[in-house]
């Protein structure tokens, strides 16, 4: 599992946004966007550089670790 901190994601557009675009590449990860704390939780068999790309070309850059 890997933890995302997510620069300008602040609406909840923005987090269904950053949701869409893990899905996008990764259809079958589980994910929990959290507004508040500007996070997304993802489970993914995935490189999480690939994801962390995904999100970044849809306008939010992060960074990540694992937990």
């Amino acid at each position: 599992m890997y933890e995302f901190n997510i620069q300008n994601m602040t609406c909840g557009h923005c987090a269904g946004t950053v949701e869409k675009a893990i899905k996008a590449a990764d259809p079958a990860a589980q994910a929990k966007v959290d507004l508040p704390t500007r996070t997304a939780r993802v489970e993914t068999t995935l490189d999480p550089v690939t994801i962390a790309a995904a999100i970044e070309n849809a306008g939010y850059p992060n960074t990540f670790t694992s937990l």
